[in-house]
């Protein structure tokens, strides 16, 4: 069978959803739902996507996804191959993690909202929590809706809230959106005019018009390939302005790149923070930092990882200026 087309499109909404292998409970541990959570605030980042709901389940996640630029593709293969060697290499096991491709179906803009409602219900779909507590659940936006504090700036955390009814961000029509998803959760018939049923499969979610909008275009190959013209004129810029700002926090400039062995150690924290701020590619990398192959700056940012380098000072001072950005 044919591989399903990706869709892709500046200022596209998507559903994304994936299962465990064999519907395996690959999220029954805190330490994988954390290294999800890592992988996922990593990509939202560094792809520049805005996050409007997601959710971690037992044996599946949902998300809904804003992509400003065409990179939908790019950021999920990401997101799965770095979830999922990390998810072997803790437990030393060999073999696929997901069961295989991601589902992302295209979303037109106005079932957004009932999309973020059903995605916020799915803890209490699967008996994991009562509404009346769906604060409490972690690994859900709602939980981030409830207590701004442990928000994201990536994420968006108004638009369900205000398909809901016209509600506003504040502690009040929180609770009223909260009453809202108690009486969406107990009445099928609203659930059903939704189009809840449907909210899983397929390719796409909204009117025929938007459908027939998106095969249009989808046809037209002159605007395919501007399209992938664009996202990669677009990729590399980003990556240059990352180094420039990242060499002058350091004190360094384009000479202690060229001059300085390829191994250095703050050159290697510097392509640890790259690959993990912008996915910046391996074969960029070594180009521009004069770090030879990159199979082998692979390897050393692979182990860089591994040693736990929020101690290394280098590293210390690109975070502490992230932070500050």
């Amino acid at each position: 069978m044919a591989r399903k087309v990706r869709i892709e499109f500046g200022g596209a909404f998507y559903h994304v959803i994936n299962r465990g292998n064999y519907r395996s409970g690959i999220f029954r541990s805190e330490g994988a739902r954390r290294s999800f959570r890592e992988c996922l605030h990593q990509v939202c980042r560094s792809q520049e996507w805005r996050l409007h709901a997601w959710c971690l389940m037992g044996n599946h996640y949902h998300l809904l996804i804003e992509t400003p630029q065409p990179n939908l593709v790019q950021g999920m293969k990401w997101v799965q191959s770095t979830f999922a060697n990390r998810f072997n290499r803790f437990r030393k096991v060999n073999g696929h993690v997901f069961q295989g491709r991601y589902n992302a179906i295209l979303l037109e803009s106005d079932a957004v909202g009932p999309v973020c409602h059903y995605i916020h219900l799915n803890p209490v779909r699967g008996d994991l929590v009562q509404v009346a507590q769906l604060q409490e659940y972690p690994d859900c936006s709602f939980h981030q809706l409830w207590y701004p504090g442990l928000r994201w700036s990536f994420g968006d955390y108004e638009t369900c809230i205000r398909a809901a009814g016209g509600f506003a961000d504040i502690p009040r029509d929180r609770l009223r959106y909260r009453d809202f998803l108690t009486h969406l959760s107990g009445e099928k018939s609203a659930q059903n005019e939704m189009g809840f049923e449907s909210m899983s499969h397929g390719w796409a979610m909204g009117s025929q018009d938007f459908k027939k909008e998106v095969l249009s275009n989808c046809q037209d190959e002159k605007l395919r390939r501007v399209v992938e013209a664009e996202a990669s004129e677009m990729r590399e810029p980003r990556w240059e302005r990352g180094l420039a700002q990242a060499l002058v926090w350091l004190g360094k400039n384009e000479a202690d790149l060229a001059k300085g062995r390829k191994g250095e150690p703050w050159k290697v924290s510097l392509a640890y923070h790259l690959r993990e701020r912008f996915l910046a590619p391996y074969r960029w990398m070594s180009r521009r930092l004069n770090m030879g192959e990159s199979s082998s700056l692979l390897s050393l940012v692979s182990r860089h990882r591994r040693q736990q380098p929020h101690t290394d000072e280098t590293w210390k001072i690109l975070r502490n200026h992230e932070y500050l950005d």
